[in-house]
């Protein structure tokens, strides 16, 4: 009889591994459902028993509150705007990054829309970050944006990390107003001006 040799089991994952893994299987299923989520539809969509789910988190509140703090925050869109280019036009460069940001921005309203219809009322904490967190949120988005400016800085009128205020502040201005304008449109117009060159 030949023998079998056992099986070696993959290398078990830290509380925060375990963590991370069990946050982004429910980021989805709260983005959709809210406070509706049970903790049985996050275990199958982690394909982990549900017990597994409260040894690294107390309750599913907790686990709710790390996917609002996950969903707001800027790690993911630093990297996602230090993941563009800088071999292309600087045009070509912030729409990559503006696109990135409103993704961003829709993930972010999205589960929040979804918690506030499933009747989960705002709570202290990761639901609002202290304005301290928010404002080195934005300090962080904001210098990973300066960088798409690096490449032009000699021929830039103002500071890189200026410009790229004044850019985030165009894209915050048009998700709150409507201005029919493309992502295009906002990049050219925020570049080269609201007024045509005069024809020769």
């Amino acid at each position: 009889m030949a023998e079998t040799k056992p099986r070696r089991r993959a290398p078990g994952m830290t509380p925060e591994q375990r963590r991370q893994m069990i946050v982004a299987a429910a980021l989805p299923l709260v983005a959709e459902r809210g406070a509706a989520v049970t903790t049985a539809q996050v275990a199958r969509a982690a394909a982990i028993g549900e017990g597994t789910i409260f040894r690294v988190f107390k309750d599913k509140d907790e686990l709710i509150d790390a996917c609002v703090a996950e969903v707001l925050s800027p790690d993911h869109t630093v990297r996602e705007i230090g993941s563009v280019s800088l071999d292309q036009p600087l045009a070509d460069r912030l729409a990559e990054a503006a696109d990135a940001l409103a993704a961003d921005f829709g993930r972010i309203t999205a589960m929040m829309a979804a918690l506030h219809a499933s009747g989960r009322a705002r709570r202290p904490g990761p639901d609002r970050p202290p304005q301290a967190d928010r404002d080195e949120s934005m300090a962080a988005v904001r210098d990973a944006m300066a960088e798409l400016f690096e490449p032009e800085r000699a021929t830039l009128r103002l500071p890189a990390e200026q410009l790229a205020a004044m850019f985030l502040g165009l894209l915050f201005t048009r998700s709150r107003i409507h201005t029919g304008l493309d992502t295009a449109e906002l990049v050219d117009t925020f570049l080269n001006g609201a007024i045509k060159e005069e024809q020769a």
